[in-house]
């Protein structure tokens, strides 16, 4: 907050309600960026701490390198297919839903790029096909999954 209530119960009730800081007029603008400086570390440093590298079937995916390893083969996705896939995996087997990952990606959950969603699974479907122990699965009307099939065991 950034504000001209200086009151001990004003600042409670701002921190009480979500703030992150809370800055009484009048300010020094010294300050104000120290300030914000110091939460956009903190976020930079959550981001930051964000899972980058995972384990899919027989699959090594390093999402920085947007690259998909399966032993010596290497396949590189882009930028799309990595935001994608490592949505998909986190945490692996639960629901993507697709209007928020239309949004998150896309910006806006409009027909057209509903359907070049649709396009970048299939191309990470065609990707994975190599384990058939991972499949994107398709939950109608909600969004997507990725998960993990058990194996049968011999005998």
């Amino acid at each position: 907050f950034l504000t001209a209530k200086s009151m001990k119960e004003d600042v409670l009730e701002g921190f009480a309600i979500g703030a992150d800081d809370y800055v009484k007029k009048p300010f020094s603008m010294e300050e104000l960026i120290a300030r914000i400086q110091a939460i956009l570390k903190r976020a930079g440093n959550a981001q930051s701490e964000e899972k980058k590298n995972y384990e899919i079937g027989a699959f090594a995916f390093h999402y920085p390198q947007r690259l998909l390893k399966n032993g010596d083969m290497e396949q590189v996705l882009t930028h799309r297919e990595a935001d994608l896939l490592q949505l998909l995996c986190q945490p692996m087997g639960k629901l993507l839903e697709r209007t928020f990952t239309l949004k998150k990606l896309w910006g806006d959950d409009t027909y057209f790029n509903a359907r070049s969603m649709d396009v970048h699974i299939t191309n990470l479907r065609k990707k994975l096909k190599a384990d058939s122990s991972i499949q994107v699965v398709n939950v109608r009307g909600k969004g997507y999954k990725l998960i993990q099939l058990e194996k049968a065991p011999f005998g």
